[in-house]
């Protein structure tokens, strides 16, 4: 008895394959090898088209089922993770009508920003625990303004993860959990925000239906069976953002927990009971996995555009081209903690939500001609993106997140020494890395959703620590000083 997941990502799609009675991962490939092309007509945005997703998803798809030599017929729930906060509309018979405006598009701000004001901080916060900022919402209300004949053809609105669900089943839904992603659910009535719709003049016809994140959402039709060489009916059980899926797929559950991923944007996502929320959206509060009206589960969430991306930038253009990552972290690490003064503020992938939503670009900073190298480059990228965290983490303590256990895959960022250790020494808390991903995590959440696994503990039973870095209070005591000298630098570019 098998489980597949899937994991959309703005870099590739992954998928994996779960034997559900041991746990274990049997197979696990990615599609495209190369990044997944974002599309930036202009500065600040990034779109891409939802019929990649499909196709890349087909093509890690036919490699796991080759890879694995299952029988397909054992097949029996299918998990999807996403890319959050995506918009893709959809016309009456379920085509595309434009390209999918993603995560990092920074376009909306201004309509995000104009509803705060007018319909009141107090009232956003306290209903929508977030601005509504630069979320699904906001990048609809730019479509209606700056695209009204493709506003008119508009059916349904959906997320990414709902898009790959639809192809999968024919049925265009959507989550509770996904609505407070795009900043469309109300935690006071818990019910969709009315309120920001009629505001923004949304029909609310545009709507999905509202399925559980644990549930048959909708069963596998024939033409996705013959599009993917796996059989009919197979039951989609589970769908989650990225972020809310990677914490699931660590276990991260209850309060206190925390969890963290460094692909091409850099997250920690902490499990609260209690409505909090940052009074300026740097930090934002969404429904977790496993939210309950009578049983609040939140999960604040600090995003990072600018990490592996970062790292990604520095690979093409500084000399690296040719090298793989593991050599570029050998390179790095020639170079002294604080890189002799260089710092690096990785903020080059659009407008970042804990700067406010500014868009201050990528700095480098203090560089000298006669004393630093493309090594120096290196280590003060992965250091900039540390720093970054830290600040960031600084504001998830005025939510009552504050962790002394960091759980991650080993992964992305993760597998550099450079990143774990210094992440772990500046902020003191010790990193569990495990055998996981998000793709594998989507897979153990549709066992749960189909009745495979009768409790969450048993579908983790195939979870494995693999590495834990403790702090180092040396390197820590260092990092601190170098830290405020990149403080220093980002405030030149905040006032």
């Amino acid at each position: 008895m098998y489980l597949l997941g899937y994991d959309i990502g703005s870099s590739s799609v992954k998928a994996s394959i779960i034997d559900a009675n041991t746990g274990n991962c049997l197979a696990s490939d990615f599609s495209p090898k190369t990044e997944m092309e974002i599309i930036a007509k202009k500065p600040g945005w990034a779109e891409q088209n939802p019929d990649s997703w499909w196709t890349n998803l087909k093509a890690a798809t036919a490699s796991v089922l080759n890879a694995s030599g299952i029988n397909i017929n054992d097949i029996k729930a299918i998990g999807i993770s996403y890319q959050m906060h995506g918009l893709v509309i959809v016309d009456k018979d379920y085509n595309v009508l434009r390209p999918s405006i993603i995560w990092c598009d920074s376009r909306a701000i201004p309509y995000g920003n104009d509803a705060f004001e007018k319909i009141g901080q107090e009232k956003c916060l306290s209903h929508l625990l977030n601005s509504p900022g630069n979320f699904t919402a906001a990048k609809l209300k730019w479509v209606k303004e700056n695209e009204p004949d493709i506003y008119k053809k508009i059916y349904k609105i959906m997320l990414p993860g709902d898009y790959i669900a639809l192809k999968l089943t024919g049925q265009a839904c959507t989550t509770a959990s996904g609505l407070s992603e795009g900043i469309m659910w109300d935690f006071t009535n818990n019910s969709v925000a009315s309120f920001l719709l009629e505001y923004f003049g949304f029909d609310s016809s545009f709507m999905p239906d509202i399925v559980p994140t644990f549930a048959v959402q909708g069963y596998v039709t024939s033409n996705a069976s013959n599009e993917l060489g796996i059989p009919k009916g197979i039951p989609v059980a589970y769908r989650a953002g990225d972020q809310p899926n990677n914490a699931f797929s660590l276990n991260v559950l209850n309060p206190g927990e925390i969890a963290a991923t460094a692909g091409t944007s850099g997250v920690v996502y902490g499990i609260s009971n209690e409505i909090k929320y940052d009074q300026q959206s740097r930090v934002n509060t969404f429904a977790h996995v496993n939210h309950k009206n009578d049983s609040p589960r939140l999960g604040v969430l600090l995003c990072i555009n600018g990490t592996g991306i970062t790292n990604s930038w520095l690979r093409k253009n500084a000399g690296f081209k040719d090298s793989s990552y593991d050599e570029m972290n050998l390179a790095a690490e020639k170079i002294n903690p604080g890189c002799d003064g260089l710092v690096i503020l990785p903020f080059g992938n659009g407008a970042e939500r804990m700067l406010q939503n500014k868009n201050i670009g990528c700095q480098i900073g203090n560089l000298n001609f006669n004393l630093h190298n493309n090594n120096h480059l290196l280590r003060a990228g992965q250091e900039g993106i540390v720093f970054a965290f830290h600040y960031g983490m600084e504001i998830m303590k005025n939510t009552g997140i504050n962790p002394s256990i960091i759980r991650a895959g080993k992964a992305n960022m993760f597998l550099s020494p450079i990143f774990r250790n210094s992440l772990a020494a500046i902020t003191n808390a010790t990193i569990e890395l495990y055998n996981t991903d998000g793709s594998q995590g989507a897979a153990r959440g549709a066992g749960v959703g189909a009745g495979i696994y009768k409790s969450f503990e048993e579908a983790f039973s195939g979870l494995k620590k693999l590495e834990v870095i403790s702090p180092d209070n040396k390197l820590g005591n260092t990092l601190k000083d170098v830290y405020s000298s990149w403080i220093e630098y980002l405030n030149k570019f905040l006032k």
